[in-house]
């Protein structure tokens, strides 16, 4: 007894309206979840389930299929389908299966089976990204007055640069590389997983498409070679510690050619003795007198080169913090200079003459507690 075929427009979930964006969309997302590989325990009927979803969805996306299929319904696309015998090449013969996939293609497929990085090892895009140069990092140190301003410091490291004995072309005579034999220059030949047939690195060539025939002796065949590079790096005002500077185009060299890295200097700021940094302020400790913080006083407080004078209120106590606006650090954004905040601690006499003694008592005999805190 045959079993009746299920309704296509039913087995995608979609109504029989559907656009085609619609109907890849339903596809993708049952593919995914239906796949026997994401189905271990239940592979067998999961198996059935992706050809049936597969099978819908080669009718529905075809225009003349989906035509047929609605006026006639099954017994118009009889074989239009293999039964029976499905495999993954039947799968893989579309020609729009990355539109299928969204955006990164069989990439976002192979990365929910955790294949993600098998499937970007097998392109071109490698092969290029491995013509390009590595991204370097530079750990700079500056001082935090440095940084109060624009600046500029002069870097030198060692780095792969384009070899000079055969100006970044690898080859000896200077005939520079010719298509890989092995894979013909695509740089990538097809090898089967199981299920996949997918494409990977050509190991000859190392997915670059060319081969060196001639090889440079002062760089065998790379197109670069070991040497010291020298650089002006401009720093912006107000960077921090753990701030990175990008410089698109100046890190190593690219095979043959291939593009360069980018240079990333990082940012240390030395320990300043006297302040310490809190964003775009600059935190300070001021000692005074006794009687200074009585009977107040204008103390000058030295903000690297510039000194700048506070008045400290008669009365001060103690830990409290006075405020110099505007003579902190600029900020990095271009916005406006923060503050230097000073805490003030009072220095007690540690020796005292008889004179400074009987007259601190007498002082202390006609001191209560409205003297210290104001009160009656």
């Amino acid at each position: 007894m045959s079993v009746a075929k299920k309704d296509y427009y039913e087995v995608l979930g979609v109504p029989k309206g559907a656009s085609a964006d619609e109907i890849k969309q339903a596809f993708r997302r049952l593919a995914l979840k239906h796949h026997p590989d994401r189905n271990a325990e239940n592979k067998k009927e999961a198996e059935e389930r992706f050809k049936e979803i597969s099978e819908a969805y080669e009718v529905l996306s075809d225009e003349k299929k989906r035509a047929a299929y609605d006026q006639y319904g099954h017994g118009g696309v009889e074989g239009a389908f293999r039964h029976g015998n499905f495999s993954w090449e039947d799968f893989t013969h579309y020609q729009d299966i990355s539109d299928i996939f969204g955006g990164g293609g069989l990439e976002d497929l192979f990365a929910s089976f955790g294949l993600g990085e098998m499937f970007r090892q097998g392109g071109r895009g490698l092969a290029a990204q491995r013509n390009g140069g590595a991204d370097l990092e530079y750990a700079l140190e500056v001082d935090l007055q440095d940084l109060t301003a624009k600046t500029e410091r002069n870097v030198s490291f060692q780095t792969q640069e384009i070899c000079d004995a055969c100006q970044g072309k690898g080859s000896r005579s200077g005939a520079g590389a010719a298509a890989c034999s092995d894979c013909g220059g695509r740089g990538q030949v097809r090898v089967s997983q199981g299920f996949f047939t997918m494409a990977t690195i050509c190991r000859r060539c190392g997915g670059q498409g060319t081969v060196i025939k001639d090889p440079c002796p002062a760089c065998r065949g790379e197109g670069r070679a070991l040497k010291e590079r020298k650089l002006t790096v401009k720093i912006p005002a107000g960077m921090e510690s753990g701030m990175r500077l990008k410089l698109a185009g100046e890190g190593e060299a690219g095979v043959r050619g291939g593009r360069r890295g980018d240079l990333y200097i990082l940012i240390h700021v030395r320990p300043h003795p006297f302040f310490r940094r809190e964003g775009r302020d600059l935190l300070c400790q001021m000692p005074i007198r006794m009687a200074q913080a009585a009977l107040g006083c204008e103390v000058e407080v030295p903000v690297f080169e510039e000194k700048v004078s506070m008045k400290v209120p008669a009365g001060t106590q103690p830990g409290q913090v006075l405020r110099i606006r505007g003579k902190g650090m600029p900020g990095v954004r271009g916005e406006g200079r923060g503050d230097v905040l000073v805490r003030i601690t009072v220095e007690i006499p540690a020796r005292l003459t008889a004179e400074q003694r009987k007259q601190l008592e007498e002082f202390d005999r006609l001191s209560d507690k409205k003297t210290f805190w104001g009160k009656k």
